[in-house]
């Protein structure tokens, strides 16, 4: 660069540099203040008027004041903003709207107003107008600009004003349509602001109005408007309105307006008050019941109609619960006033009902809180001092007391007639209602139900175990009253002599052993069998399931047979006593008990399975105690009365001895009889549990058959299979019983010559008998009249088990019979005669396993026939295995052929054609 210089003026103005106005400027950056979120608080706690004023300061303020979450929360707070109905008009995301045009950034929060918030409000809101809630969204092509102190303009409201004043109903708060503009405020996203824009206009200056009053009288919607109900309607739209305004003052604020609306409400509630005592339906109680129903729901008119209804306050007319309880009495109870009671308060509510379609507008809920305060004060304090005093006086007063009022309390429901506009949910309050009286009681009277029966079912079976046992030690002493063991061990022989002794005067007993007769169907049903007085049959037959005829045989009245005379020492006293306790094994358990536990049982089912009917929460726990109470009946009667019974029978069975028998009646083992007469008796008493399962517990829904773990069905199992084992325990011995009766007739009844003619005294006057011996009949006719008593009476496998052991045990016993007898040749065919008589009666059995064993028997008789000449041909047959079908061995065989008669003649020829002896080796 040059180094010249300019030469200095001088005298001029100096110059300025180009620069200068550029260095002089300063650049001012747009930079907030404070941050968006305070920002975004403060506005929530400005008044409305005063948004309107910070939303013309600038474009950023607008657009913060703008938001739309800002409005709906306001919307939300009056209570007419639903969110499902601003989703059928269509997301906020596809709505033009200022807030999304401009752009306000995403991650900023969107507080909500608190409804604490106190900030100062500003008096001038009373200059509020609609322009200023409806400034226009700035265009879109206006954009964010440096401004210099100078820069800041207040934008125009032409626009907002035009706007303004093209929705012309938004002006006047005095419109027609002020009155229900909240009711007609929609739910549209990016509208929130427009809508409570009209809200605001159409209801702050009646608001502000109300508040500055100081005469309830001087407000302007009681200027405004002169009908009560409109008046009711305005004040109600106040109170919504004052739900969103939250600044500073609000509580002096809603405090006023409360006052001024409870004053308004005292007022129309006298004149409702008085058209209620005058009965002035259609009047002034329809007039002043739609206002205060348009004021607030009208909960005052509910309540004063309710509290001063005639049913409430003359409710001690309806009925007395204590008419119900007869105090002469300790176990009875009369529903028939209960009933009364309630036909009367059924037709009294009908015609209240009637009363409240005639005064109260449809949305007024009065019908279901009168039907509450109907069940709280009048069926509840009724039945409560019922079921009160019922208690006190018997369990069993209690007992009927709360099924027979809750049946007719679901009658009672079913009567009561719902209003015009109640809907399906007064049928649901009604049975809501009664659950809740009966709810406090029903636990009570479910465990009541329980011990009653456990109770009355333990008083049936103790009851009868003391007459056993009172009965026994009678019968006891009895037999044992004229013994003088003292002379007994001086003189052991005086035991065995026959003394006559002095008649000892014996009181008849009232026997509790009768039974009832009929099907099981009808005794459990609680028909009237009658009952059969003849007398126990001597040689029964049963061919098929108890019936009339058997149950005759189940009769037992022992004071009507003839009372024998005591013994006179203690062998014959001992054996008088065994012999009665065989006779009394039928009375061991009695069907008459059976049924009375079944009765009890079903009554006490029935009454709780009223309450399944229901459909409240009690009606599971009702169907759990109603299986309980089958439960504990099956426990009762059969772990203590029938197993107990069954058990006895079995140590008694197990005591006869048929030689220390005295009589032996014709075809008959009377223990035997009498044990398989109680099997017969514990067949029906399983049949009668059987029916009362189907029609008690599965028919009435009480429990489920397929269902195999209910309480109930595996107590059933549990109980057949109790009686399955006795039955087979007691028939196993009543077979040993049986047999011990066969080998008693074939030792006592068996002749020698029967076998053996050669053996008779006088042998000129034998007839030769080719026939079945006397012996073999009555066997048979022994042994096939046990086995048909249990046709019927069980299943069949236990029937074909019980019979294969009677034939194996026969075979047992007809064996050692024969090898106790001497049998000749022409002996040989009465012994053939026997054998096919015992095979004749096994082919009726039908069981192809025991034909094998008698046909084996049946040929075994043949060895008998062969003549002593032919002593090869007598060996050849007892070698030969096959003809016996495996059941006898050689040497088994050899046993029986030693009892011939002429078994020494031809042992020598029988040995040597079957072992060789005498032969010699060459």
């Amino acid at each position: 660069m040059s180094a010249f210089k300019r030469a200095t003026v001088i005298g001029g103005a100096p110059r300025q540099s180009v620069l200068a106005p550029l260095r002089a400027a300063q650049i001012l950056a747009a930079k907030p203040v404070l941050p968006a979120e305070i920002l975004s608080t403060i506005f929530d706690l400005l008044p409305v008027p005063d948004l309107a004023r910070v939303a013309q300061c600038s474009r950023r303020m607008k657009e913060m004041i703008y938001e739309e979450s800002r409005w709906i929360h306001k919307l939300r707070q009056i209570g007419c903003w639903n969110e499902a109905e601003a989703r059928l008009h269509g997301d906020f995301e596809n709505t033009q709207q200022p807030d999304a045009q401009n752009g306000l950034p995403n991650h900023l929060p969107r507080p909500f107003l608190d409804e604490n918030g106190t900030k100062a409000t500003d008096s001038r809101n009373k200059s509020m107008t609609t322009a200023h809630l409806d400034a226009s969204p700035p265009l879109e092509d206006d954009k964010p600009k440096l401004s210099g102190p100078k820069s800041v303009q207040p934008e125009r409201h032409d626009r907002a004003n035009s706007k303004a004043q093209s929705h012309p109903s938004y002006q006047s708060d005095d419109s027609p349509s002020a009155l229900n503009i909240v009711a007609r405020s929609r739910s549209t996203r990016g509208k929130a602001r427009l809508d409570y824009s009209k809200i605001h206009v159409a209801l702050a200056p009646f608001y502000n109005d109300a508040i500055r009053s100081k005469q309830h009288t001087n407000a302007k919607v009681f200027r405004h408007y002169r009908d009560p109900l409109q008046q009711a309607q305005m004040l109600s739209q106040m109170n919504l309105f004052a739900k969103s305004d939250t600044t500073q003052g609000w509580m002096e604020r809603h405090s006023k307006l409360a006052d001024l609306v409870a004053a308004f409400e005292d007022a129309v509630t006298h004149e409702f008050d008085q058209g209620l005592d005058h009965g002035d339906i259609d009047g002034k109680m329809r007039k002043y019941a739609h206002v205060l129903v348009a004021l607030n729901g009208g909960s005052v008119a509910v309540d004063h109609f309710i509290s001063r209804n005639p049913i409430i306050k003359e409710k001690d007319s309806l009925g007395d619960p204590m008419d119900c309880i007869h105090f002469h009495s300790q176990e009875s109870i009369s529903l028939l006033e209960s009933q009364a009671f309630f036909s009367h308060v059924s037709t009294a509510f009908n015609g209240q009902t009637v009363v409240i379609d005639r005064v109260f507008p449809p949305s007024a809920n009065v019908i279901l809180p009168f039907l509450f305060r109907i069940g709280d004060e009048v069926v509840g304090n009724y039945l409560n001092t019922l079921f009160k005093k019922s208690r006190q006086q018997s369990s069993q007063c209690f007992l009927q007391a709360m099924p027979g009022t809750y049946e007719q309390s679901l009658g009672f429901a079913e009567g009561l007639q719902p209003s015009q506009y109640s809907g399906a949910e007064f049928d649901e309050s009604v049975d809501k209602m009664i659950a809740g009286i009966y709810g406090s009681h029903i636990d009570t009277y479910l465990e009541e139900e329980l011990l009653f029966f456990k109770a009355k079912s333990d008083a049936e079976v103790s009851g009868w175990e003391r007459q056993l046992s009172e009965q026994d030690a009678t019968m006891r002493s009895m037999y044992m009253s004229n013994v003088n063991r003292q002379a007994d061990k001086r003189d052991f022989l005086t035991s065995f002599k026959k003394v006559v002794m002095m008649p000892v005067n014996v009181f008849p007993m009232v026997s509790p052993f009768n039974t009832k007769s009929g099907t099981a169907k009808a005794l459990v049903n609680g028909d009237n069998p009658q009952r059969l007085e003849k007398p126990p049959s001597q040689g029964p037959s049963r061919t098929s399931t108890p019936d009339q005829s058997m149950a005759s045989t189940l009769t037992v009245n022992r004071s009507a047979t003839p009372v024998p005379e005591p013994p006179t020492n203690e062998l014959a006293a001992k054996a008088a006593i065994m012999n009665s306790r065989l006779e009394g094994i039928k009375s061991l358990f009695s069907l008459e008990i059976a049924l009375n536990l079944v009765h009890l049982a079903k009554s006490s089912i029935e009454r709780m399975a009223t309450f399944v009917k229901s459909k409240s929460h009690f009606e599971i726990t009702a169907r759990k105690q109603c299986r309980k109470i089958f439960v504990l009946m099956l426990q009762v009667l059969g772990t203590r009365h029938v197993k107990t019974g069954f058990d006895q029978a079995v140590e008694h069975l197990s005591e006869y001895n048929a030689r220390e028998v005295g009589t032996h009646t014709q075809g008959v083992v009377g223990p035997l009889v009498i044990f398989l007469e109680l099997v017969n008796v514990g067949d029906l008493i399983q049949q009668m549990i059987d029916v009362f399962f189907e029609q008690e517990l599965i028919a009435k829904k009480l429990t489920d058959r397929n269902d195999f773990l209910d309480p109930a069905g595996q107590e059933k199992k549990r109980f057949e299979q109790m009686l399955d084992e006795r039955v087979a325990a007691g028939l196993n011995k009543g077979i040993e019983v049986l047999m011990s009766e066969v080998e008693y007739i074939c030792a006592t009844t068996q002749k020698s010559e029967d076998f053996n003619p050669e053996a008779a005294s006088d042998r000129s006057k034998m007839v030769l008998d080719i026939g079945t011996s006397a012996t073999a009949l009555q066997v048979v006719e022994l042994v096939s009249s046990h086995t048909k008593m249990l046709i019927g009476s069980t299943d069949k496998n236990m029937l074909d088990v019980f019979n294969q052991e009677v034939g194996l045990r026969l075979f047992t016993t007809l064996c050692k019979h024969l090898k106790r007898q001497r049998i000749s040749v022409e002996g040989s065919i009465k012994l053939i005669s026997d054998m096919n008589a015992y095979f004749g009666y096994i082919q009726t059995l039908k069981n192809k396993n025991l034909l094998e064993y008698f046909t084996a028997l049946r040929e075994l008789s043949q060895i008998y026939l062969i003549s002593p000449k032919d002593a090869k041909e007598l060996a050849t047959v007892i070698a030969d295995s096959d003809r016996f079908h495996g059941i006898f061995r050689a040497e088994e065989v050899y046993e029986f052929a030693e009892r011939r008669a002429d078994w020494y003649q031809i042992k020598g020829k029988v040995e040597k054609a079957m072992y060789g002896v005498g032969c010699m080796l060459m």
